[in-house]
């Protein structure tokens, strides 16, 4: 099978099927994010450029998960705000039960949105969760699973 400059990029779709793999199983699907002038989140939570967020059917509402952007809205401390995510800049989707998911290469095109220091590439160790809830009330701020060397992981689903 020959790599086409037409065809289309296959993020979106493994993005929507480990989503849904996720949640037909009970878990929660989480994507780590590369911020930047594209995206559309509550930068009060953007960490080192990344932000990590539930997208589960129980914390947005109103989602898409389209071939372009990943759309929702979603409450964060209690305040509705509309998310808006270029799929090119999700940088894993992942259960957060489980650690369980994907993680994709570093976007080449645009420079991320960064205060401090600039994210190395495809890492998930540093990331902070952040749960939108759609109750009026803030959650604790889950954490992604660790393993033993303290810092999370991703697992390769096949």
């Amino acid at each position: 099978m020959l790599n086409t400059p037409d065809a289309s990029s296959t993020r979106p779709y493994l993005l929507r099927a480990l989503h849904e793999w996720c949640t037909d199983n009970g878990y929660t699907p989480y994507v780590a994010v590369l911020v930047d002038e594209t995206v559309q989140v509550p930068m009060e939570y953007v960490k080192n450029g990344e932000i990590v967020l539930n997208v589960s059917y129980d914390a947005t509402s109103s989602m898409t998960l389209g071939n372009e952007f990943i759309e929702f809205k979603a409450r964060f401390a209690g305040i509705a705000r509309e998310i808006i995510v270029p799929v090119s800049r999700v940088l894993a989707i992942y259960a957060r039960e489980n650690g369980q998911g994907m993680a994709f290469p570093m976007p080449v095109s645009q420079p991320a949105l960064v205060h401090d220091s600039a994210p190395s590439p495809v890492r998930t160790g540093g990331l902070t969760a952040v749960e939108a809830t759609t109750a009026d009330h803030p959650r604790d701020e889950p954490q992604p699973p660790n393993s033993p060397s303290g810092r999370p992981t991703l697992t390769r689903v096949k």
